[in-house]
């Protein structure tokens, strides 16, 4: 630039500048860029323990992915990062899967054996104990401990409705599809809401793939009732017929409560960084609320329903509701029960704190020697204090290995597969037709 501004002039060096060196400049840095990090993680992941989450899906664009997270020990703490995203060219069967997975970790020069766990969802070709990427997975690594994502089973524990409130659910639903899915009626009905001063003006979709969808659907038609019923009854529909009815209502003000517990459970078990020890507790605490609520249901108390109990105050009726109510609530009970095979709770104490726990009795001798060891260390006591349950084991498994590797191999896989969501979701973003396509 600075030879053609001498010789010619500035101008000439400026509209030289703005001709690219190659055509694929861009993508190639990108390209680079990705494989020096890659490589950096590989790095960091190889000679340790590691844990992977994987999941596979089909996108907008019709094309199969296989993702896959890892967790390991970085340092002095837990890392989560993104292992790989890979295409399926062929059926999604274990072994194609397997395959693919196994080919990675051999490039990458990562060990079968420093798996010390797996976390899927239930899908036939992930979790089937014969034939199933987790059998094929545990030929490899037979330490491996497979997790079913606990948010998938709460989804699963959740999911079955008696006929009863599956009526009113698929009432719900055929209210929202019949305004939702034509215009003029949706304009309608918005005109109507706002009319009528509503917070809102639009009732919402419902989707079986979205795990937060059936507690706002319901919770916004309950909200929108009247705005409903007065807009079904002008449309001359028969669905006007459950918003004149008490009990339909009552249902629909029940299931909303109980999906919006449902959803609070699942929000807490959403996020990164989660450990078996720490959602065991969110789920055994969601079980005994089931059992404290059926208590209070079968005398007559619904205080720990909102929605329900200013329906029947505000309108002064008589519940009539609570057979069915205590109907679905112990079908709860012995879904999660079912998905979540109920250990004893205190399992996990020695590992939350050791410093008020007992050692659990299956210990070996070297092993109840340093827990001793370690519960009369005052200085790992204020550790304990400040550090992370993961970065505090991290530290113990230093200075008294046995036990440390015991702990980790609780903490170290992974208890869901939400990373995996975050990811296919990433991705149905990055293939947006607004997504900018210059320069790469």
């Amino acid at each position: 630039m600075d030879m053609v501004s001498v010789m010619l002039n500035d101008s000439a060096a400026s509209k030289l500048r703005a001709i690219p060196l190659s055509n694929n400049t861009i993508g190639r840095r990108i390209y680079d860029i990705s494989k020096d990090i890659e490589e950096q993680l590989n790095d960091k992941v190889r000679d340790g323990r590691f844990s992977l989450q994987m999941d596979e899906a089909t996108d907008s664009n019709k094309d199969c992915l296989l993702i896959t997270y890892v967790r390991f020990i970085d340092g002095d703490d837990m890392r989560e990062e993104l292992l790989f995203c890979k295409q399926i060219t062929g059926r999604a069967t274990a072994e194609e899967l397997f395959k693919i997975i196994d080919t990675y970790l051999k490039e990458a020069n990562l060990k079968w054996e420093d798996c010390v766990g797996i976390c899927t969802d239930g899908a036939r070709a992930m979790a089937v104990i014969r034939g199933g990427l987790q059998a094929l997975i545990k030929r490899v690594s037979p330490n491996a401990q497979w997790t079913h994502c606990m948010i998938h089973r709460e989804a699963l524990a959740s999911k079955q409705l008696s006929p009863e409130l599956n009526d009113v659910m698929t009432h719900v639903i055929a209210t929202v599809n019949y305004i939702k899915t034509r215009p003029v009626k949706a304009r309608i009905f918005s005109a109507l809401c706002e009319e009528m001063g509503s917070d809102h003006t639009a009732v919402l979709f419902h989707s079986e793939s979205r795990w937060l969808s059936r507690g706002k659907v319901l919770s916004r038609v309950l909200e929108l009732r009247d705005e409903i019923r007065i807009f079904l009854k002008e449309e001359r529909s028969d669905l006007a017929d459950n918003f004149y009815c008490n009990k339909f209502l009552m249902k629909l003000a029940y299931l909303s409560d109980m999906f919006l517990k449902l959803n609070e459970l699942n929000l807490q078990l959403q996020g990164k960084n989660t450990h078996l020890p720490q959602l065991a507790d969110k789920i055994t605490s969601f079980v005994r609320k089931l059992e404290m609520w059926l208590q209070r249901v079968k005398v007559g108390r619904v205080d720990s329903f909102e929605n329900l109990k200013s329906f029947i105050e505000d309108n002064k009726l008589q519940n009539t509701v609570i057979p069915c109510m205590e109907e679905h609530i112990s079908a709860l009970q012995k879904h999660f029960q079912r998905y979540f095979l109920m250990q004893d709770p205190k399992q996990y104490d020695w590992i939350r704190d050791p410093f008020s726990a007992s050692p659990p009795a299956d210990l070996s001798t070297p092993e109840e020697e340093q827990f001793i060891d370690v519960t009369s260390d005052s200085t790992l006591r204020l550790q304990f204090q400040s550090k992370t349950l993961a970065a505090f084991w991290i530290g113990v498994e230093k200075q008294y290995p046995l036990l440390g590797k015991r702990a980790l191999a609780t903490l170290l896989p992974f208890a869901t597969s939400y990373l995996c969501e975050i990811g296919f979701s990433a991705v149905a973003s990055i293939k947006t037709k607004y997504r900018s396509k210059g320069g790469a």
